[in-house]
């Protein structure tokens, strides 16, 4: 039986990107990642209380020198861009970008998978911030797959179920499907509820309205 780690942030993404490919990929393992990240202890506490929702075992890697070498609004200072700075998306993307993130995360995951003898990784990427994230697209996930053929024994595949899904079609699969959204953590603050105004909260909150959702507008903004 095929057994697979799951690249779990709390976030829309992630959690969708779980349920569509728990069964089929064996999900078991959820690895979170605290960088230094401003929201950290909100995104932890979303993803563990994911994981106690659907049975997984629950791993936080600490990666402290991650954080030393990020200047970007997520980790440092209070500009994280909101309202008229998201228009230009290569200063957006520019002011919220770790160093390297998803190779290091899914490199870390491919170490789990090699020493553990994991078949598959799972990751959120998505088509909607493949557009301005390059570590989101599809060619990333194919170079990636390519690259742990030789620096694997295991050559786990890499998987990212919402890869061809925008936004709106990954809000409708949520409601679609029952996805418990109470659980979802996709804000870049700090704060208790969602900011609504950074780029994630955005995405997300654009994502509902189109899909006319109010309830999980008013629980989670």
């Amino acid at each position: 039986m095929s057994k697979g780690i799951i690249l779990l942030s709390g976030g829309l993404d992630s959690l969708v990107s779980l349920v569509l490919g728990k069964d089929k990929y064996g999900i078991c393992l959820a690895l979170t990642f605290d960088y230094g990240q401003k929201s950290a202890k909100q995104e932890i506490e979303a993803s563990s209380k994911i994981c106690k929702y659907y049975g997984l075992q629950h791993e936080i890697i600490k990666l402290e020198w991650l954080k030393k070498i990020t200047h970007t609004a997520l980790v440092e200072g209070d500009n994280i861009p909101e309202g008229e700075a998201l228009k230009d998306s290569d200063k957006s993307a520019k002011s919220v970008w770790v160093p390297n993130r998803n190779g290091l995360f899914l490199n870390i995951a491919a170490s789990y998978a090699d020493g553990e003898n994991y078949d598959y990784i799972l990751i959120g990427a998505n088509k909607e911030e493949g557009e301005t994230f390059p570590d989101n697209s599809k060619e990333f996930i194919e170079k990636i797959n390519a690259s742990f053929k030789f620096s694997t024994r295991k050559q786990p595949q890499v998987v990212a179920p919402l890869i061809n899904s925008n936004k709106n079609d990954i809000v409708k699969l949520a409601l679609d499907n029952k996805i418990p959204l109470e659980y979802v953590r996709s804000c870049y603050s700090n704060n208790t509820k969602h900011c609504g105004k950074c780029e994630s909260c955005t995405r997300l909150k654009n994502a509902l309205i189109y899909n006319h959702d109010n309830h999980y507008i008013k629980e989670l903004f």
